[in-house]
């Protein structure tokens, strides 16, 4: 009866300090907009900067465009969007957790600073309009400008698109996200994002068709007044 009793105390009390342990790790706070972090393990790839970085005695991953970072100092960051189980086959590794970030850098990030870059109305740094890019519409397409200017008539319509690739994201949430300019704006909007299974590179013209959607939310201030999805790269 003695021995039952020392058990069964021992057991409550190793539960009672687990429990204790699973209490104090808190969930990343995502809450406020600029973080500092300090990078403790930086990992390199051909396209992305993976980061082990500390904030508040928390340890997390972060991945950012490909860039030169230091052990040991602190950045700033904003925008951070988490994946789970996501699996880099560039290391051939699956992290249990990470955040994608838009903004990294050694300075703090203001919405005055011009460190954080240009913003579009959704809060996403943009790259700046390129003037030296003139593209024509191939035959049955529309403009970029077109495009914003009568969106809500190609909602959920298949379009043809052909711009120059500006910026490339890969491998994010399952799909790569390419960015492509023609030369034409309307307003502010001159940038068109599109997911696809395809991939292109910063310079490349292409001719994309895809399925326009307005006010897609992916979470995380991703939010997209107008995208293209699942789009194809026509030859």
């Amino acid at each position: 009866m003695r021995l039952l009793f020392a058990l069964l105390i021992g057991s409550v009390l190793l539960s009672s300090c687990v429990q204790k342990k699973k209490e104090a790790v808190q969930p990343l706070d995502t809450s406020s907009l600029v973080h500092q972090v300090t990078v403790e393990e930086v990992i390199q790839t051909s396209t992305y900067t993976y980061l082990k970085v500390s904030e508040n005695s928390q340890e997390f991953w972060l991945a950012v465009n490909r860039q030169e970072v230091e052990v040991g100092e602190k950045y700033y960051y904003e925008s951070a969007l988490e994946m789970k189980d996501f699996e880099s086959k560039a290391l051939g590794r699956v992290f249990d957790s990470i955040y994608f970030v838009q903004k990294f850098s050694q300075q703090p990030i203001t919405s005055n600073n011009p460190v954080a870059g240009k913003q579009s109305p959704q809060g996403k740094a943009l790259e700046d309009f390129n003037e030296g890019i003139q593209i024509n519409p191939v035959d049955g397409g529309v403009s970029i400008a077109d495009l914003y200017a009568s969106k809500s008539d190609f909602s959920g319509q298949q379009v043809t698109v052909k711009g120059q690739v500006v910026k490339v994201n890969k491998n994010i949430m399952s799909r790569n996200w390419l960015h492509i300019q023609d030369g034409t704006k309307h307003g502010e909007n001159y940038d068109l994002t599109i997911t696809s299974n395809e991939v292109a590179e910063v310079g490349d013209v292409i001719v994309v068709e895809g399925t326009v959607t307005l006010d897609k939310d992916f979470g995380a201030g991703y939010f997209y007044e107008l995208i293209m999805e699942d789009g194809k790269i026509l030859p």
